[in-house]
């Protein structure tokens, strides 16, 4: 059987699923144990495609990594640190965009760091020039070359003062990763403040790192010479919890998700509310289901934590393509984020995509021909059909799209989605969705 999953739509998906760790943080929590003189510990892995392309980097560069599956755990011991093949390193680290992160902890220990051509989904420009900048900053060299891009460290890296354009995750996760060790004070504005974000730094100071967060987004960061080791337990997927809990209302299914934290999820609780779902929070999770028959419009907005994430919109925007009348959705984040919607209006959703600002303030997108604003009309009939997984969430948009729709879709490219979703299709299964795996995905 080839590489595709067949989905027969139409039937609510009712049951438990659990999720695990957070994909924004696992990956970089593992990155940082290079950083560390002694081993690491990060538990409550999820099993995820980007865990291995780590994994797989961390090897290359003579860490031992032991990963015990079935308790969630891996074990880092970085004393084996050496320099990796640079073909080895392009290689495996396939269309993954972690290697950038690599940078800074590799110029601390060994002096010198690669970085191949960087893939990552398909969502928008997200350049590495601001990285490249962050890390000339802080006194490395940095040299484009046919092959990729090298980094090197001459001197010891020194502490400086920051401001990022926008609050970048990738970036503030680069200055941090890069900053603990080096000579002096970096003080970094206008940085992002993600769960995630603070759930590195709590990885950082348990290594030894002094780091302290102010209210107005700068983040400050003395240097030290050596960092230990840690062991720490992930936060919780809360993209992963806000996807199935998207599934439960387009479906009209009812899922408890085990692991899921209100903490993290404020801002999507109240427009998950609003637009006609209901939820009931416990110790160990939070179940969900829609609370009406009718699904409500919304006029909604994309925003950096604390506002509404650009990961919950993809799969939101497929529920209000069955809410009763309009939606309006901007997108401020990623420029190009509203690609997934050509598969959506193929099964029959009405979406229309404009170049204007149809929010409350104006951003950074307009005016420069992005067509970044979704106007939604509902509800829609959607019919299954044929469609290629463009990225991450915007794949499982597609995914709940054809479990709602009537009739039979099919959907190549599908191991994308197991870049961030664990055991994607055995929870699919466990809540009885009617779909047909693939033998074998790569």
């Amino acid at each position: 059987m080839s590489n595709v999953l067949t989905i027969h739509g139409g039937k609510p998906l009712k049951g438990k699923v659990t999720v695990r760790g957070a994909k924004n943080l696992v990956p970089k929590a593992m990155v940082a144990a290079l950083l560390g003189s002694k081993p690491s510990v990060i538990r409550n892995v999820p099993e995820i495609k980007d865990v291995e392309v780590v994994t797989g980097l961390l090897r290359l560069h003579g860490v031992v990594v032991e990963h015990d599956k079935e308790a969630g755990e891996i074990y880092m011991d970085p004393s084996g640190l050496k320099t990796a093949n640079n073909a080895e390193i392009d290689a495996f680290a396939g269309d993954s965009r972690i290697p950038i992160l690599f940078c800074g902890p590799l110029m601390h220990t060994i002096g010198a760091a690669f970085i191949p051509d960087l893939g990552g989904c398909k969502i928008g420009d997200r350049p590495i020039d601001y990285h490249l900048e962050v890390l000339r900053q802080f006194g490395a060299e940095v040299s484009k070359e046919p092959t990729g891009t090298y980094i090197r460290a001459p001197h010891r890296l020194t502490g400086a003062k920051l401001e990022l354009p926008y609050p970048s995750v990738g970036a503030t996760e680069q200055v941090l990763l890069t900053a603990v060790r080096a000579d002096g004070i970096t003080e970094l504005k206008g940085a992002a403040v993600e769960p995630e974000i603070h759930d590195l730094i709590h990885v950082l100071q348990k290594m030894g790192a002094i780091i302290t967060v102010q209210t107005d987004r700068t983040i400050r960061i003395e240097g030290v010479p050596e960092l230990g080791g840690y062991n720490h337990a992930a936060l919780n997927d809360r993209n992963e919890t806000a996807s199935w809990a998207t599934a439960a209302l387009v479906t009209d299914g009812d899922i408890y998700v085990e692991g899921a934290t209100q903490r993290d999820l404020t801002a999507f609780l109240n427009v998950y509310r609003k637009i006609g779902g209901d939820f009931e929070v416990s110790d160990s999770g939070i179940r969900f289901w829609r609370g009406g028959a009718d699904l409500n419009p919304l006029v909604l907005e994309t925003d950096v934590h604390p506002g509404f994430m650009t990961d919950w919109q993809q799969p939101l925007v497929v529920a209000l393509s069955q809410a009763e009348g309009v939606s309006i959705v901007h997108e401020t984040v990623y420029e190009d984020r509203f690609g997934f919607t050509d598969a959506l209006i193929r099964m029959g959703a009405s979406i229309q995509l404009h170049r204007e600002c149809l929010g409350s303030v104006p951003c950074r997108f307009g005016q420069r021909n992005f067509l970044h604003s979704a106007v939604i009309s509902g509800p829609a009939e959607l019919t299954g059909t044929d469609f290629t997984i463009p990225d991450l969430r915007g794949g499982f948009s597609h995914v709940l799209a054809a479990l709602a729709a009537k009739g039979t879709s099919r959907a190549t490219g599908i191991d994308v989605i197991n870049r961030g979703y664990e055991k994607f299709f055995d929870k699919l299964e466990g809540l009885g969705a009617d779909i047909e795996i693939p033998v074998k995905v790569n």
